[in-house]
């Protein structure tokens, strides 16, 4: 599974070395302290009526700066079938570009992506779009009709590329994130079927 963006992604690949290969139990430290933060000039505002909910994207009149908190290790989430889970790294030499954290849902064919982060210098060069190819790629083995997510509605960024990639809106949780350092944002799932 070891191939080159340009071999992953074609023409207007991320030139040079980058690598991208299944993550190794070594690679640990490195995706704990990748830099997943994030400034925005914009955000996707929620609003919640007494018939359902909207949602617009409203700019800022200052940027926002996000750092996600560190994640609790003991969330519940790992220690199960690892043929169900897959996790991809993209690599440039010993630096980590970037990876992909996924987990099949066998009773309802769903694909989730459990994270996607890019180092900040790799963003808008195809590696984001190179790994989320890669989870379809599994997503397809795995018989997943389609791919699921949750985003902050604070990471205008992360919700225009997944637009791009074909996510639409499929829900969201306005309390979520009550009693994290995130209180008062909003989680918008988003969806895409598997071609």
């Amino acid at each position: 599974m070891k191939m080159t963006a340009d071999e992953a992604r074609g023409p207007g690949a991320a030139a040079g070395t980058v690598v991208y290969r299944l993550a190794r139990p070594e690679d640990g430290a490195a995706l704990a302290d990748l830099d997943g933060s994030f400034t925005t000039d914009a955000v996707f505002e929620v609003t919640v009526t007494e018939g359902g909910f909207g949602i617009r994207r409203t700019p800022l009149a200052e940027p926002l700066h996000k750092v996600f908190p560190d994640e609790d290790e003991d969330d519940g989430e790992d220690g199960g079938d690892p043929e169900l889970t897959r996790t991809v790294v993209a690599c440039d030499g010993d630096e980590l570009c970037g990876f992909v954290e996924t987990s099949f849902d066998p009773w309802n064919a769903r694909l989730t992506i459990r994270d996607i982060e890019v180092a900040p210098a790799w963003r808008g060069r195809g590696v984001g779009r190179t790994l989320m190819d890669h989870a379809v790629d599994f997503a397809r083995e795995c018989g997943a009709g389609h791919l699921w997510l949750e985003v902050t509605n604070i990471n205008a960024p992360a919700i225009h590329a997944y637009l791009k990639m074909g996510f639409t809106f499929c829900g969201l949780d306005t309390t979520l994130y009550d009693g994290t350092q995130s209180a008062g944002e909003q989680a918008l799932f988003m969806a895409r079927r598997v071609p």
